[in-house]
């Protein structure tokens, strides 16, 4: 079979400016990225594949452990991983890795990051039958999951999970709160007045808080737990066009709703991330937004706890969420024995990922999550729904994790958080400052 190579997929003038400054920046030194060009096929037909990912504590633990398990299936390749640092140093990196030559076999990128680095050809499409080949299909994943991997048409990643923002909660806490149905998960909750009252009585259990959440200084946590709730209203973010097209007065109740919990006795109003972490799994709060990557930290905590998505308290469902996702990094003229033997690495991971879930993540393979064995898995079955209402970053070249689109919602809207600000005015400075990147060409 012939690898499916898209129009145009040599490197442009524009990548090659793109490397050229990042060089001259600063931002990544040659030295980072020596040594990372595809080895080719040893003398044993064992096919030596170069992976990249920015997976770190428990996550790199257990990726470490995933690909292991992969490598001793003995299925003619053996991968090697390179883990960079988080962030903006990881995309540069990558990026200049493909204008550069010297891409790896297979790297993870953050799903939301896709719409900024495909259109500049520094992604190379998946072939779908090849996939096939390899025990892979469209059909295996939720649709919101798939369509999120491609653009145009074309499927540049392929997701091994989904991470949403959900809701964790202490079931002894719950319990005395005489919040609890009678199947021992915390009773539905419909609206905004109704979850007020319910973290009110277990903060009359704990004597502190009833919630905790975190976001001073993290546009990320500010973020995750607004767009939560501006979807929850059915609101679009759309950023297609010159200008944002949004709902304000979707965005304003959204807001309005985070002040009402930041009272000082619901949550504290000024709270960072570490603080919340620390509050929730020493049993000070009964309840925690967080993502369900904070799974392994509560159940080494020892507390009795349980989770959920976040309870749909403006009529529609809908939670904030990203996936880690596999792409195929931009080579100019790739090894087909090698690109094959990618393909089966990849499969291997996604086939082998009940191990990922049992981290936390949601696989998006979904014969994973609907095997009996994921399904015993507690409580992370009671979140598992999350991945079927799942959000992503509204699409732009500028959005999605690690990226700066998160830290100009911290830069316009953390006095609404914090201090009572006008929610509209709040909202406001954010489109447009938003507004001020869509009048900018995509740099890649």
């Amino acid at each position: 079979m012939e690898l499916y190579h898209p129009p145009g997929s040599g490197i442009t003038r524009r990548q090659m400016l793109l490397g050229s400054l990042a060089a001259v920046g600063g931002v990544a030194a040659a030295g980072a990225l020596a040594g990372c060009t595809p080895a080719s096929a040893a003398s044993n037909g064992v096919n030596q594949l170069a992976f990249w990912h920015l997976l770190s504590g428990g996550d790199g633990i257990n990726m470490a452990g995933l690909v292991d398990k992969v490598n001793g299936l003995h299925h003619g390749y053996e991968a090697t991983q390179t883990v960079l640092a988080w962030g903006a140093p990881y995309y540069t990196k990558l990026a200049m890795a493909s204008v550069g030559g010297r891409a790896p076999d297979t790297a993870i990128m953050h799903a939301s990051r896709v719409a900024g680095y495909a259109p500049g050809g520094l992604l190379d499409p998946w072939d779908l039958d090849l996939l096939a080949e390899n025990g892979v299909h469209q059909s295996d994943f939720l649709d919101r999951v798939w369509a999120k991997g491609g653009l145009n048409g074309t499927q540049y990643s392929i997701a091994l999970d989904s991470h949403p923002f959900i809701m964790m909660y202490n079931t002894d806490v719950a319990d005395q709160a005489g919040v609890l149905g009678a199947d021992g998960q915390l009773a539905p909750i419909d609206s905004p007045d109704q979850f007020l009252e319910i973290a009110r009585a277990m903060q009359a259990v704990t004597g502190k808080h009833g919630l905790s959440y975190g976001y001073l200084g993290d546009g990320a946590q500010m973020w995750r737990l607004f767009y939560t709730l501006y979807k929850q209203h059915g609101a679009d973010f759309d950023l297609s066009g010159a200008k944002a097209k949004v709902d304000e007065d979707a965005a304003v109740s959204s807001l309005q709703f985070v002040q009402q919990l930041l009272d000082g006795t619901i949550c504290t109003p000024s709270g960072d991330y570490g603080t919340a972490v620390s509050e929730f799994m020493s049993g000070e709060s009964g309840m925690f937004f967080t993502g369900v990557w904070e799974l392994p930290t509560a159940k080494n905590a020892g507390i009795p706890f349980d989770a959920q998505p976040i309870p749909t308290l403006f009529g529609t469902p809908a939670a904030y969420a990203d996936s880690h996702a596999f792409t195929l990094p931009h080579q100019s003229s790739p090894n087909e024995q090698q690109r094959r033997a990618t393909y089966r690495f990849v499969a291997d991971i996604l086939t082998s990922s009940l191990a990922w879930a049992e981290a936390g993540h949601i696989p998006a393979f979904q014969p994973v999550v609907q095997s009996p064995e994921y399904q015993a898995l507690l409580p992370q079955a009671h979140y598992a729904p999350a991945a079927e209402i799942l959000n992503y970053d509204p699409e732009a070249w500028f959005t999605g994790s690690g990226s700066d689109f998160q830290n100009y919602f911290l830069e316009t809207v953390q006095g609404v958080y914090l201090d009572g600000s006008d929610p509209a005015k709040g909202f406001d400075a954010f489109v447009k400052r938003v507004n001020v990147q869509l009048s900018k060409p995509n740099p890649v």
